[in-house]
């Protein structure tokens, strides 16, 4: 168990990704570069979702526009997960080393 993960729903949610993976036969597409490749497509189509929005409409989006929003955060989120399982890279784990490292370049100010 991941002290990260104590419930095992990142487990889960990786274990699911390798299956529609696997059942695909996509695995040998799948190297870093065209993970990241992908990732920054999804980033891209992310920013759409917001790009001629105003602040006050970014922060109050309707239903279909969240949906699709939430849509895209999630396709972020797999392409993450991808390139962090094929490089073995406990995201977690390496999410928190970078706040104790933030906290360490950008110290509070009380």
């Amino acid at each position: 168990m991941n002290k990260n993960d104590p419930d095992g729903r990142l487990a889960r949610i990786k274990d699911k990704l390798r299956a529609f993976v696997s059942a695909r036969d996509w695995a040998q597409y799948h190297s870093p570069k065209n993970l990241v490749m992908a990732l920054t497509g999804e980033v891209g189509e992310l920013s759409e979702k917001f790009q001629w929005l105003t602040e006050s409409q970014a922060e109050s989006l309707t239903q279909q526009q969240f949906e699709g929003v939430r849509d895209e955060v999630a396709d972020v989120q797999i392409y993450l997960l991808l390139l962090a399982d094929r490089l073995d890279i406990d995201l977690l784990d390496a999410v928190d080393r970078k706040i104790a490292k933030n906290e360490i370049k950008y110290p509070s100010a009380e």
